[in-house]
């Protein structure tokens, strides 16, 4: 007898913690890590995904610098970076494929009272502003913050030119 693969249930999977220090002025929220980040811990560790390119021309730092340094470019000029869901099944890494019944958000209420400082939100991506509009912003408490959406810099979406996309995310980092 052969089972269908609709059949098989999906693992859940899990997320990273946040990268913050207290003096976070910026948060940067993705959806959730695909497999290849999964796979090596690290927040946006496919080689085709363009964050860590992003960010590195931005700040001047390479963008296959030790992670370790990678962060500490994050946290030394005061950016967070998280992602909106803590939990969820997904064949695969794409994020069409989150079973949305499976979705559980990550505790953005613990994580402002700790990070007070964080004035602006930026949306890496579609999935992780209507993920966090949906399941985060009803239940937070009222609290002044500037929300932003740029475009993914997943591999998925190859139709933004490199170019715009830079340009977007420079200016929204105050560049």
């Amino acid at each position: 007898m052969r089972i269908s693969e609709s059949a098989v249930p999906l693992a859940r999977i899990h997320g990273f913690p946040p990268v913050a220090d207290p003096s976070a002025r910026i948060l940067i929220l993705g959806s959730m890590p695909g497999e290849a980040s999964l796979r090596a811990s690290q927040y946006y560790a496919h080689p085709q995904n363009l964050f860590w390119r992003i960010l590195g021309e931005i700040y001047d730092i390479e963008h296959n610098a030790p992670y370790a340094e990678r962060l500490h470019l994050l946290k030394s000029n005061d950016i967070a970076l998280w992602d909106v869901i803590a939990s969820c099944h997904r064949k695969g890494s794409l994020d069409s494929e989150i079973a949305p019944d499976s979705l559980q958000p990550n505790d953005f209420a613990a994580f402002f009272a700790t990070h007070a400082r964080i004035e602006r939100v930026l949306f890496n991506g579609a999935k992780a502003e209507a993920t966090f509009r949906r399941h985060v912003a009803p239940s937070l408490q009222t609290r002044e913050l500037r929300y932003l959406r740029l475009p993914s810099t997943s591999p998925a979406n190859a139709s933004i030119p490199y170019v715009k996309k830079i340009a977007e995310w420079r200016d929204a980092l105050g560049f």
